[in-house]
């Protein structure tokens, strides 16, 4: 796998009206492209992830799609902290860090970058665009505002506009970042105990009941305190401050928030009927921050694409632990046994 970067010089016009002076996009690559430049596998990360999918999907990617044949992408998001231009970066033309400068971002910002960075890399077309959660929020934009660009596009745990119970679960993590009295100062740990406590919260929306009642159960009946669950969010929330900044989380998490497809497209139903991609749609059925029902409704207004469920108790985090069924799932030697909507 090697790592690389893309600099954008010129100015970078934002969908909320605000500006970056140019931006820069790491990325990682595997395999080699072809001459066409198709033989192209795009992989968008989710929220607190990075371009090393190898690392957060555990070979799932490798699994599906050998290096080589196909050349394996995936840049890390505008707004993030793994390389690619994002509140603690400095801004191309002044040299100043951006901090609490740094403008709001959207879902159609990131795309936007990458479609640049594919017209670089002399990419003619994308063989599958894969993304789950917000990745998946990613691939779906992209294949909307370039439909011409990919013949296949997979979309795990994701929706066509972020809900207002995903909001809500955004925005008090937001909140504990807010409470942290360090936030407003501008270096690179600001608001960092805030954002162990937004992590803790995250990590029960990721999750499911029985996720918890299965793993962090106690065996000792006289426990009065010390229990396994509360010492599990708090590892959880330092082990994230360990690796990510809470205004990159702020940024990221907003940039969710504000995801809709039908946003200046007649709405949702107008939007999806502009993919020419064949779609498989993936969801989890313990997930209660993308239900089912989102992946249905994308189902539904998708022309020819093919839905399938999975069961784990893991909750919306299977995208992320059932690498062996989403494996099975998307191999081509076993798709043809689930079903098709729409």
């Amino acid at each position: 796998m090697k790592t690389h970067t893309f600099t954008y010089k010129p100015n970078f016009n934002l969908e909320n009206g605000g500006m970056l002076g140019g931006f820069e996009l790491e990325y990682v690559t595997k395999g080699k492209l072809n001459r066409a430049g198709d033989n192209v596998i795009w992989v968008c990360h989710p929220l607190t992830a990075s371009a090393d999918f190898s690392e957060w999907w555990h070979g799932l990617v490798e699994k599906l799609y050998d290096p080589q044949k196909y050349f394996i992408i995936c840049a890390n998001v505008l707004g993030g902290c793994y390389g690619s231009t994002g509140p603690l970066s400095p801004n191309l033309h002044t040299g100043e860090v951006y901090f609490h400068k740094f403008p709001p971002i959207t879902i159609r910002d990131m795309v936007k970058a990458f479609g640049l960075l594919r017209s670089h890399l002399k990419i003619n077309r994308i063989d599958t665009l894969i993304g789950a959660s917000m990745g998946g929020q990613q691939a779906l934009e992209w294949a909307i505002m370039e439909p011409d660009s990919m013949e296949r596009l997979v979309l795990v745990a994701t929706n066509a506009q972020h809900s207002p119970w995903g909001i809500a679960f955004n925005e008090s993590q937001r909140m504990a970042i807010a409470l942290d009295p360090t936030w407003k100062l501008n270096y690179p740990k600001a608001g960092i105990n805030g954002l162990k406590a937004a992590r803790a919260m995250a990590m029960l929306s990721y999750r499911s009941y029985e996720c918890y009642a299965n793993s962090q159960r106690e065996n000792d009946n006289e426990k009065r305190d010390d229990y396994k669950a509360s010492a599990y969010q708090r590892y959880q929330g330092d082990k994230l401050a360990d690796r990510f900044n809470a205004y990159s989380y702020w940024h990221l998490s907003k940039a969710m928030d504000s995801h809709h497809v039908g946003r200046g497209r007649g709405g949702i139903s107008e939007a999806l009927r502009k993919i020419k991609a064949r779609v498989t749609i993936i969801g989890i059925a313990s997930d209660m921050l993308f239900p089912l029902e989102e992946q249905r409704l994308l189902a539904m207004h998708i022309r020819g694409a093919q839905y399938i469920e999975i069961d784990s108790a893991h909750g919306h985090d299977g995208f992320l632990t059932e690498v062996g069924q989403l494996s099975f799932v998307l191999n081509d030697k076993n798709r043809s046994i689930h079903r098709c909507v729409g």
